[in-house]
């Protein structure tokens, strides 16, 4: 069923779950309500399995757009406390609505994300394909998310800089993703870069465009400042390419001891763990052996098979 309005504005977010949504509950009468995007109908008594990605908002107000951080702050409280059961996609984001939200730990389920099946190792000819078709057959590093500033990429730009100062490599960065929202920072710290010529940016791409391209990659940068789980570190994985990623929130968990870990805030870090991939073969063979036993934790079968276990402790 598709019920109206179409809700891509908090007062329309408010009136859907709020009084479209009870309308149809009532007249169904489901068992079980599952919630896979962090918001629920107050106004219903159908036990609901809340599933919550991250509580970003909570710790980076400033990176949320106004009426739509308030909105999030002033009811996903509410949410959590109201649900029957909620499912967390790390342990991280389960202990932060454990201390955020004062939620009891038993009523909350961790269940990872899984990958798509596109995202595979590629043979040497396949990779050198890609990189002549986006990068002139140049090497790259990749960025695959939105543009915004929680994904650090500003210091992206400026660690980039740095390593291609320091190694004078012939190496691109390449970004993948639309524009997000306060991006104005991160555009002009590009037009600033001494090395802007070899930041391509890709834009939205299909799935099977972007598992190319990351197949191809010489490593995954994925520095961002706070993220509930991270699944560009797994489609990295799953594609043999090494990771380098932040020492913050989820991120730790997700890549265990299969990447490179930084601090986000320090260009230097960032800009270290580049070179040392560049000029340390050995180091990237090491992580992509780890890599395929951390892999092993995410899959959508076992995120479907915990997802039914947290429903059925719903009803």
């Amino acid at each position: 069923m598709v019920i109206p309005p179409p809700a891509r504005h908090p007062l329309l977010w408010y009136l859907w779950f709020e009084w479209a949504l009870p309308i149809v509950l009532r007249k169904h009468k489901p068992d079980v309500l599952l919630s896979p995007d962090g918001y629920l109908s107050l106004s219903t008594q159908v036990p609901t399995l809340l599933v919550l990605h991250d509580l970003a908002f909570e710790h980076y107000p400033e990176y949320v757009p106004g009426l739509v951080g308030k909105f999030y702050r002033h009811y996903t409280p509410k949410y959590a406390h109201h649900a029957r059961r909620i499912a967390t996609v790390s342990n991280y984001t389960k202990l932060d609505v454990m201390q955020l939200y004062g939620i009891a730990p038993s009523k909350i389920d961790v269940v990872y994300n899984g990958i798509k099946d596109v995202y595979k190792p590629l043979d040497e000819a396949a990779q050198q394909a890609v990189r002549e078709r986006y990068t002139n057959a140049a090497p790259y590093l990749v960025y695959v998310g939105s543009i915004h500033p929680r994904k650090n990429i500003v210091r992206l730009f400026q660690a980039f800089d740095g390593y291609k100062t320091q190694t004078n490599c012939p190496d691109k960065l390449v970004v993948i993703g639309a524009k997000g929202w306060q991006y104005g920072d991160i555009i002009a710290t590009y037009n600033a870069m001494t090395h802007k010529d070899d930041v391509l940016f890709l834009g939205h791409l299909e799935a099977e465009q972007v598992a190319g391209l990351v197949a191809s990659a010489r490593a995954m940068m994925y520095v961002s400042i706070f993220e509930g789980f991270g699944i560009p570190i797994v489609e990295a994985f799953a594609c043999g390419t090494p990771v380098i990623t932040s020492n913050t929130s989820s991120m730790p968990e997700v890549a265990g001891d299969a990447a490179l870990i930084v601090d986000p805030t320090s260009i230097e870090e960032i800009t270290a763990a580049m070179v040392q991939l560049y000029q340390h073969p050995e180091t990237a063979e090491a992580l992509q052996q780890r890599a395929s036993i951390q892999l092993q934790k995410f899959s959508w079968e076992q995120t479907a098979q915990k997802l039914w276990d947290s429903l059925m402790k719903t009803v």
